[in-house]
Protein backbone atom coordinates (compact mmCIF):
# COMPACT_ATOMS: atom_id res chain seq x y z
CA UNK A 1 0.00 0.00 0.00
CA UNK A 2 1.24 3.40 -1.24
CA UNK A 3 0.89 6.40 0.89
CA UNK A 4 0.57 9.78 -0.44
CA UNK A 5 1.32 12.29 2.35
CA UNK A 6 0.04 16.36 1.93
CA UNK A 7 1.55 19.08 2.50
CA UNK A 8 0.66 19.73 6.03
CA UNK A 9 2.96 16.38 6.71
CA UNK A 10 7.19 16.32 6.69
CA UNK A 11 8.41 14.99 3.64
CA UNK A 12 10.99 13.26 5.67
CA UNK A 13 7.75 10.61 6.85
CA UNK A 14 8.05 9.20 3.35
CA UNK A 15 11.74 7.79 4.24
CA UNK A 16 10.71 7.08 7.68
CA UNK A 17 8.50 4.67 6.40
CA UNK A 18 9.67 3.47 3.65
CA UNK A 19 10.26 -0.27 5.05
CA UNK A 20 6.47 -0.43 5.68
CA UNK A 21 4.97 1.51 2.96
CA UNK A 22 6.99 1.30 0.33
CA UNK A 23 6.50 3.80 -2.79
CA UNK A 24 4.98 6.02 -0.69
CA UNK A 25 5.40 9.29 -1.92
CA UNK A 26 5.18 13.07 -0.87
CA UNK A 27 2.84 15.57 -2.77
CA UNK A 28 5.50 17.46 -3.17
CA UNK A 29 8.24 15.05 -4.87
CA UNK A 30 4.66 14.43 -7.17
CA UNK A 31 5.00 18.27 -8.53
CA UNK A 32 1.79 18.92 -6.32
CA UNK A 33 3.39 21.56 -4.21
CA UNK A 34 0.19 24.27 -3.88
CA UNK A 35 -1.65 22.07 -5.81
CA UNK A 36 -5.43 21.98 -5.20
CA UNK A 37 -7.20 19.30 -3.01
CA UNK A 38 -8.77 18.04 -6.22
CA UNK A 39 -5.85 17.63 -7.53
CA UNK A 40 -4.31 16.01 -5.35
CA UNK A 41 -7.31 13.91 -5.06
CA UNK A 42 -7.39 13.42 -8.85
CA UNK A 43 -3.58 12.63 -9.04
CA UNK A 44 -3.29 9.87 -5.09
CA UNK A 45 -6.91 7.93 -7.68
CA UNK A 46 -4.61 7.77 -10.88
CA UNK A 47 -2.27 6.34 -9.20
CA UNK A 48 -3.12 4.04 -6.38
CA UNK A 49 -2.37 6.23 -3.58
CA UNK A 50 -3.92 6.31 0.02
CA UNK A 51 -3.99 10.35 1.17
CA UNK A 52 -3.05 11.04 4.34
CA UNK A 53 -3.48 13.71 6.00
CA UNK A 54 -4.46 16.50 9.00
CA UNK A 55 -6.47 18.47 6.78
CA UNK A 56 -10.35 17.70 7.44
CA UNK A 57 -10.97 18.77 4.06
CA UNK A 58 -9.97 14.58 2.35
CA UNK A 59 -12.55 13.59 5.49
CA UNK A 60 -15.31 15.60 4.29
CA UNK A 61 -14.52 14.71 0.36
CA UNK A 62 -14.00 11.55 1.40
CA UNK A 63 -17.25 11.35 2.87
CA UNK A 64 -19.57 12.53 -0.29
CA UNK A 65 -17.47 11.23 -2.82
CA UNK A 66 -16.60 7.91 -1.73
CA UNK A 67 -13.16 6.23 -2.90
CA UNK A 68 -11.11 5.93 -4.70
CA UNK A 69 -8.60 7.03 -3.08
CA UNK A 70 -9.04 6.44 0.43
CA UNK A 71 -8.32 8.71 3.01
CA UNK A 72 -6.56 8.23 6.05
CA UNK A 73 -7.58 11.48 8.22
CA UNK A 74 -4.58 12.38 11.21
CA UNK A 75 -6.74 13.90 13.96
CA UNK A 76 -3.18 15.15 16.03
CA UNK A 77 -3.10 18.94 16.44
CA UNK A 78 0.43 20.02 16.34
CA UNK A 79 2.63 17.04 17.25
CA UNK A 80 6.40 16.07 16.37
CA UNK A 81 6.78 14.33 12.81
CA UNK A 82 8.56 11.52 15.01
CA UNK A 83 4.81 11.21 16.75
CA UNK A 84 2.78 10.69 13.69
CA UNK A 85 5.43 8.03 12.52
CA UNK A 86 4.93 6.14 15.87
CA UNK A 87 1.44 6.27 15.69
CA UNK A 88 1.48 5.08 11.72
CA UNK A 89 4.03 2.19 12.60
CA UNK A 90 1.57 0.80 15.29
CA UNK A 91 -1.63 1.27 13.21
CA UNK A 92 -0.40 -0.75 10.38
CA UNK A 93 -2.38 -3.77 10.60
CA UNK A 94 -5.41 -1.33 10.87
CA UNK A 95 -4.86 0.39 8.31
CA UNK A 96 -4.10 -2.26 5.99
CA UNK A 97 -7.83 -3.74 6.92
CA UNK A 98 -8.86 -0.40 5.92
CA UNK A 99 -6.68 -0.18 2.46
CA UNK A 100 -8.61 -3.00 1.62
CA UNK A 101 -12.28 -2.68 3.44
CA UNK A 102 -15.28 -0.38 2.77
CA UNK A 103 -14.76 2.56 4.56
CA UNK A 104 -13.75 5.80 2.42
CA UNK A 105 -12.00 7.13 5.30
CA UNK A 106 -10.07 6.52 8.36
CA UNK A 107 -9.84 8.87 11.04
CA UNK A 108 -6.70 8.42 13.55
CA UNK A 109 -6.70 10.46 16.93
CA UNK A 110 -3.15 11.19 18.97
CA UNK A 111 -3.48 9.32 21.72
CA UNK A 112 -2.76 10.50 24.84
CA UNK A 113 0.42 9.43 26.65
Amino acid sequence: MKLLFDENLSPGLVHALLDLYPGSRHVTECGLRGASDSAVWQFAEQNGFVIVSKDSDFSRRSSLAGSPPKVIWLRFGNCTTQRIDFVLRNTRERIEAFAFGNESCLVLVHPRT
